[in-house]
């Protein structure tokens, strides 16, 4: 028989496969400063050049905790008035022996709703691929020359597809969005090796719905409220509520409260299912007009606080700007 390397790890599979059927998107904290992350229809908001990077260390000292990292580049097309947003995207996932690497594409058609483009319709697709693996390495095995121990990695490539829709103005958002389009009809979570059989948590189509909006609290304040709705159908309805201050256009600081609800009733949850999940503290730092600079610490709330250290979580963005265009309201969103 095959058991992990250690007690953690198999603690921490056990935890997330007993929610197999609920949600295990990838998820940042730091979403709010790069929708590219849960809807194509935001590609080329900030019009020029966008360069995002963050990586997520989950649930710190933890054995085969979750690490989780990105890179995405997005802009408009220069021979599209504006109208049409490019978007490309990685993401790594990597829990205890489990890896997943993606790949999306993404565009938006952008509806100008006024002369000076400022408040736009998007509309959004993405597609990609994502390689999903389990490391034989990162197992070991109780009796010699145990011949249900995978040697080495074993992957298998799945497509995916997504579509969003976006709206914006100088100072409000809304948006929704569906993932993993291709879910119902791909599964990436068996693996076979020499006739036995490997599972992992296996992908759902989600619902994102989210908006936000600025308010002006004096000369060098701004206060930016926002709302995060995840729904796969199948768990608990995920809600991330998140109030940030802006500090002279150049530092935000803020937090989320992170939860499940009911909002309406799914047969197949347990009864004394906890409603508490995270709480996130959040600084947003511009050390340039182009360079941002951000950085997240979650506490869980839950059952699993006791156990680990929080999660870290570490991004930068960057800005490329250029000549052609000439943003005359600042991009909050």
């Amino acid at each position: 028989m095959q058991t992990l390397r250690n007690a953690g790890i198999m603690v921490l599979l056990l935890i997330i496969g007993s929610r197999a059927i609920a949600q295990q998107n990838i998820q940042f904290s730091q979403y709010v400063f790069n929708g590219l992350s849960v809807n194509p229809a935001y590609a080329g908001y900030k019009e020029d050049l966008y360069l995002n990077a963050t990586y997520r260390h989950q649930w710190a000292g933890f054995p085969g905790a979750p690490r989780t990292g990105g890179i995405s580049l997005d802009g408009v097309t220069p021979s599209s008035d504006n109208k049409v947003g490019l978007g490309l995207q990685m993401l790594f996932d990597k829990l205890g022996p489990q890896d997943a690497l993606s790949l999306y594409g993404s565009y938006s058609y952008r509806i100008p709703l006024d002369d000076e483009g400022t408040r736009r319709l998007c509309l959004g697709i993405g597609g990609g691929v994502t390689q999903y693996s389990i490391d034989g390495n990162a197992l070991r095995y109780t009796d010699n020359d145990d011949v249900a121990l995978p040697l080495g990695k074993k992957s298998v490539w799945v497509p995916d597809a997504r579509f969003g829709i976006y709206y914006f103005s100088p100072r409000f958002y809304a948006g929704a969005s569906i993932m993993d389009l291709f879910s119902l009809y791909t599964d990436a979570s068996r693996y076979t090796w020499k006739g036995n059989n490997y599972s992992t948590i296996r992908k759902t189509q989600h619902l994102y719905v989210t908006t936000g909006a600025m308010f002006p609290l004096g000369e060098n304040f701004q206060l930016k409220p926002s709302i995060l709705i995840k729904e796969d159908f199948k768990g608990p309805t995920n809600v991330d509520i998140n109030a940030f201050l802006l500090i002279g256009e150049k530092l935000w600081v803020g937090g989320s409260y992170r939860t499940n609800v009911k909002l309406w009733n799914k047969n197949n949850l347990p009864a004394d299912l906890s409603e508490l999940d995270a709480a996130s503290v959040m600084v947003e730092f511009y050390a340039t007009a182009q360079l941002r600079i951000g950085y997240s610490y979650d506490l869980s709330i839950n059952k699993m606080a006791g156990y680990q250290g929080g999660s870290h979580e570490i991004s930068l963005g960057f800005l490329l700007p250029s000549k052609r265009f000439a943003v005359q309201n600042p991009r909050y969103f």
